[in-house]
């Protein structure tokens, strides 16, 4: 009888799960703006806290934050905005350049007794779709940023709100004596995480686009503006970043920058996602590798680009939250590294 209450349970919850996962879905439109603002906010806390320092009054301190967000946000906006612009108008000569280069290749393998068909070759390797990856990544993001002035008002209450949410946390999970401490571990971890992670994605991107402007690529701000917000996410941003300037270097430039580009982009990634970022960012948040990669397709089918971009964060909210339950710690364990049950033990 104990068993078939259990499973009863389990059905109970996946049923919930599910009502609550497609609530979400559909309410997207709402909750990604939410979220976006609630990362930008925890983003921001440190300068409010730097600023603190100085006595500057929380009112002034948040007004000259947002100012700067806003006046960052409207130049890059601005810049990006004019170079997809300008590569949408070009792309039909690019792709006519690229099919060019994919039949040369299939010539070129025909002489070495590789025969492959030109229509399927230009099929699969759509050109079209292939420098469209990354562009339209920034398109969808751009399109939640069109609710800019609801995301700004909520990151300034949530500001305000920012030396009081430990304690709510606690409070909301009847922790009124600061027992729990994986609550504070968890918020400290994420402000770290987003923290480094945007520090690190900020010079990669400034790195890229140096590099690129250096080989004369075009349009290298916006693959610099690519590489910044791709590096968020886990093991395929980089990679999804690097297709359109590799394509483009040899559309215009030939298959040696070609080359050279790819081996910028692996350098760049490999110094900073290899040995900067973890060396800042220490053990890391302890999510298997296998998870990350999961959570990422997860979260963008549920959330778009925004949930692509911050489906490690929010996988850490859902694992801190089945940590403090008893029926999920189990589902917590599957969550987590095999370097952080070592450290456990």
């Amino acid at each position: 009888m104990s068993s078939l209450n259990g499973i009863n349970k389990t059905l109970v919850v996946l049923a919930a799960l599910f009502v609550v996962l497609g609530g979400i879905k559909l309410a997207s439109d709402i909750v990604v703006p939410f979220i976006l603002a609630a990362f930008i906010a925890i983003i921001c806390n440190p300068a409010l806290r730097f600023l603190a320092r100085f006595k500057i009054p929380k009112g002034v301190a948040i007004v000259i934050i947002i100012a700067l967000v806003v006046l960052i946000g409207a130049s890059v906006g601005g810049l990006v905005g004019q170079s997809i612009n300008d590569f949408s108008q070009q792309l039909p000569e690019y792709k006519e350049a690229l099919q060019e280069k994919f039949v040369w290749l299939v010539n070129t393998a025909a002489n070495y007794n590789i025969i492959l068909d030109k229509q399927q070759v230009i099929s699969m390797l759509d050109p079209n779709r292939l420098i469209n990856v990354a562009t339209n990544t920034l398109t969808s993001l751009g399109g939640v940023m069109a609710n800019g002035f609801l995301i700004l008002l909520i990151v300034v209450f949530m500001l305000f709100e920012a030396p009081m949410i430990s304690d709510k946390v606690h409070l909301a999970l009847d922790d009124p004596e600061m027992k729990m401490k994986q609550i504070d571990r968890f918020l400290e971890s994420i402000n770290n995480y987003l923290a480094i992670k945007t520090v690190v994605s900020l010079g990669t991107g400034l790195v890229i686009a140096v590099f690129l402007w250096a080989l004369n690529i075009d349009y290298f701000i916006l693959w610099g503006v690519v590489a910044f917000f791709l590096n968020y996410i886990p093991n395929i941003g980089s990679i999804i970043a690097a297709v359109p300037p590799v394509l483009l270097a040899l559309i215009t430039h030939g298959p040696i920058v070609s080359g050279v580009v790819v081996i910028g982009y692996v350098s760049v990634n490999t110094i900073m996602g290899n040995i900067i970022e973890p060396k800042y960012m220490g053990r890391g948040l302890g999510l298997s590798a296998l998870v990350v990669f999961l959570s990422l397709i997860f979260w963008g089918w549920l959330l778009g680009t925004v949930g692509m971009l911050l489906s490690v964060p929010l996988t850490m909210v859902a694992k801190i939250a089945l940590e403090n339950s008893d029926d999920g710690k189990w589902l917590a364990t599957l969550l987590g590294s095999q370097q952080e049950k070592i450290a456990q033990e």
